[in-house]
């Protein structure tokens, strides 16, 4: 398979994820290689945004080309050019159009043709009946025919027991799949039918055992959805319960650090950020944040800031929730989920509609993940106590 690499494009402010892989598109006598994009929508970037059903146009007239001419001139804008010498290529526009549209089923979160065909596999299993052989054999030959070896995840036995299953015995396969098949058509044989049934049952042991198994890596992705922290003014001052916009480092709780007490996590980080004695007064006298936040961009930086910055905010909010207890236990009802931290000033420390680095985010589950392990009584003692 080639290459592949996540993208996005903008719709209206909502972000449509996307999959690029190479192509060669044809226009007029040259051909270009480029990006192929598909998006989640359905649509697909051929140098132009078209559908699946006008995509499979492009395919079938060669503009999307599969076939590449010998002496035909080629090139990558601004990089290359040069000519084909006995050029080959490993798809055709079936397996090329079957890519994409499982691309669009993994974008989408929905099975794509080689999960289809692993679940129509474990229906007949459970069932071996001859109408569940035959969903199985067409959701096998659903699957892209380049992408069939890698159904099973087993470069040894590669598709074999599967084309065995979906064809059964007395059936044809029309061809070899390395290793353990020789070349050529094939009929099914009890004994390879059997082979095949002792495959998955291993198969279906070692998935069971697996399943079973306590993850201690965890999950890939959060099982708690996602928190945005969103940057809120109130006209009439902070609320008396503003749940979980408390974890954000502008809200009011005094934190005491090296000696001194600040009204708040991003005081404190604002008069850190400048040795200037007075400036650093004028920040902590500062009737508001916003006000503090200008006073501190007047001023001269610290020497190294730049680098120091990170581990000064981590201190700051380590700080924050080792002295107050009820905020540490807010903390800890977010369970897994990714925080997102809203800034208007600052994409380092914000998500910044996903364009910024979010560490003040990425910091509150580090932390987050600090008090899980101090209350499992395997963490070591943390700092920030006054």
């Amino acid at each position: 398979m080639p290459a592949q690499h996540l993208t996005y494009r903008y719709v209206d402010g909502e972000q449509i994820s996307g999959i690029t892989r190479h192509a060669f598109i044809r226009n007029g006598s040259g051909y270009h290689l480029t990006d192929l994009i598909v998006y989640a929508d359905g649509l697909i970037d051929c140098w132009g945004l078209v559908g699946m059903s006008e995509f499979e146009e492009k395919l079938r007239s060669g503009w999307v080309a599969t076939t590449l001419e010998h002496g035909a001139r080629a090139s990558i804008h601004h990089v290359a050019s040069w000519k084909f010498d006995e050029p080959q290529s490993w798809v055709t526009p079936e397996m090329l159009l079957g890519e994409v549209r499982d691309t669009v089923d993994e974008l989408n979160g929905r099975p794509d043709s080689t999960e289809r065909c692993q679940e129509a596999a474990d229906a007949y299993l459970a069932d071996p009946t001859e109408e569940r052989r035959q969903h199985l054999l067409d959701a096998y030959l659903a699957i892209p025919e380049h992408l069939r070896n890698y159904a099973l995840g087993d470069m040894d036995n590669k598709d074999w027991p599967l084309q065995v299953l979906a064809v059964g015995v007395g059936g044809r396969m029309p061809r070899g799949v390395g290793g353990r098949m020789p070349r050529g058509d094939v009929t099914v044989t009890q004994k390879m039918h059997a082979s095949a049934l002792a495959y998955f049952a291993r198969h279906g042991e070692l998935r069971s055992e697996r399943e079973a198994r306590n993850e201690i890596f965890g999950p890939a992705e959060p099982v708690a959805p996602a928190v945005r922290l969103e940057a809120t003014v109130f006209a009439k001052g902070w609320p008396d319960d503003p749940g979980l916009l408390a974890l954000r480092n502008e809200y009011p709780c005094p934190v005491r650090v090296r000696g001194i007490e600040y009204p708040d996590v991003e005081r404190a980080y604002l008069a850190l950020s400048t040795d200037d004695e007075s400036r650093r007064q004028a920040v902590l006298a500062a009737e508001s944040n916003h006000a503090a936040r200008r006073t501190a961009e007047a001023a001269p930086p610290r020497h190294g800031w730049e680098q120091a910055r990170l581990a000064v905010m981590a201190e700051l909010m380590r700080a924050k929730y080792a002295q107050h207890p009820a905020l540490a236990e807010l903390l800890l009802s977010t369970r897994d989920a990714k925080l997102l931290y809203s800034s208007a000033d600052s994409y380092y420390w914000s998500d910044g509609g996903r364009r910024g680095r979010n560490w003040a985010g990425r910091l509150l589950e580090l932390i987050r993940g600090e008090l899980a392990a101090e209350a499992a009584g395997i963490g070591p003692a943390r700092s920030g106590r006054p």
